[in-house]
């Protein structure tokens, strides 16, 4: 197949053409998002690959299928970004990748709170100016802490494993709880419980419509006061402003996110020489006990090798017109 791929970043495609080399697929790099202007440079090819941020709208998909595209392979797991009815009137087969590297954004989960707990990322920055003064960077064992998991799917299965490595004791909230996490000593709980007994709340849930803004001042007011928070999963399931109000009252004593609600044209981008025009993340960036990362926690050499091989799978099953074994249903 002859593939537009889109929204380019070099270690992408350094991850694609490494294993492109053992494939029939042929596949063009743009650095442009897909978008209803870009979506022209879709002509001539058999199937599309986005990411994660290229906003798969009712116009941009007909305009897409204008050029002739029957077929999309998105490399990301989530897909809220796509209008699924869309899809299906348009008759386009679309494909993602389900699971890359769970261990990798679980790991960086763990990641964020150490670095929140211990303070490494402000000590790191003293150490630089030759300040070895300890004052202002006491900070808290995880051993004996209550770690609240939400959604509890391969990589909150993989969080709460690492957690309990830790010595904590962790509870979980999801729709199906986890028979075998359960054996290793995850509580199962209801949502309200969960958010309530936790010392530190970690999301991993898909957004859809009932998790938006999960996080939000309702739910905060029942929480420990100085709870940590952390977010490797969506943006949009933390109201923003909120958990701005939060942490200027000390209800939210840490938080730490890879993920931002309005991430969009922000995250992947190097905006060193401009003035952020986003006044909450910009007001989030004030606050010392607020880690931010720029949706990064998939970024390991692991994670995006596999993120390539199942890309290329879905391809090869597409283009042999068998049943897709990870075909978004509509």
């Amino acid at each position: 197949m002859k593939v537009a791929f889109f929204n380019t970043k070099p270690y992408e495609q350094n991850s694609f053409e490494a294993q492109l080399k053992n494939s029939n697929h042929k596949f063009t790099f743009f650095e442009a998002k897909l978008d209803k202007e870009t979506a022209k440079l879709a002509e001539g090819h058999d199937a599309v690959c986005s990411f994660v941020n290229d906003h798969l709208t009712p116009l941009v998909l007909k305009r897409l299928k204008n050029c002739g595209i029957n077929n999309i392979v998105l490399r990301c797991a989530g897909f809220n970004q796509v209008d699924l009815q869309s899809v299906k009137e348009l008759g386009i087969k679309i494909c993602r990748v389900p699971a890359y590297s769970p261990e990798a954004v679980a790991e960086h989960a763990m990641a964020l709170i150490l670095a929140l707990s211990r303070k490494t990322h402000k000590a790191y920055n003293r150490v630089r100016e030759n300040n070895f003064s300890l004052a202002g960077l006491t900070g808290f064992n995880l051993h004996g802490k209550t770690v609240g998991v939400i959604g509890t799917g391969a990589i909150g299965k993989a969080f709460a494993k690492i957690a309990l490595g830790f010595g904590c004791e962790v509870i979980a909230f999801d729709l199906y709880p986890n028979e075998k996490l359960k054996k290793i000593g995850v509580k199962f709980l209801d949502l309200q419980e969960v958010l309530d007994k936790s010392d530190i709340v970690s999301l991993h849930c898909p957004l859809t419509a009932q998790t938006h803004h999960l996080i939000n001042k309702d739910s905060l007011a029942t929480m420990k006061d100085g709870v940590t928070l952390i977010n490797t999963s969506r943006g949009g399931l933390i109201n923003t402003k909120d958990a701005i109000s939060g942490l200027k009252h000390k209800k939210i004593g840490f938080l730490g996110i890879d993920v931002y609600e309005q991430e969009e044209n922000l995250f992947f981008e190097n905006l060193s020489e401009e003035i952020l025009m986003d006044e909450q993340i910009t007001r989030l960036m004030t606050f010392p006990n607020v880690l931010i990362t720029g949706h990064q926690a998939f970024l390991t050499h692991e994670a995006l090798a596999e993120i390539t091989r199942v890309t290329l799978f879905n391809l090869d099953q597409l283009e042999a017109g068998v049943s897709l074994e990870n075909e978004i249903k509509v």
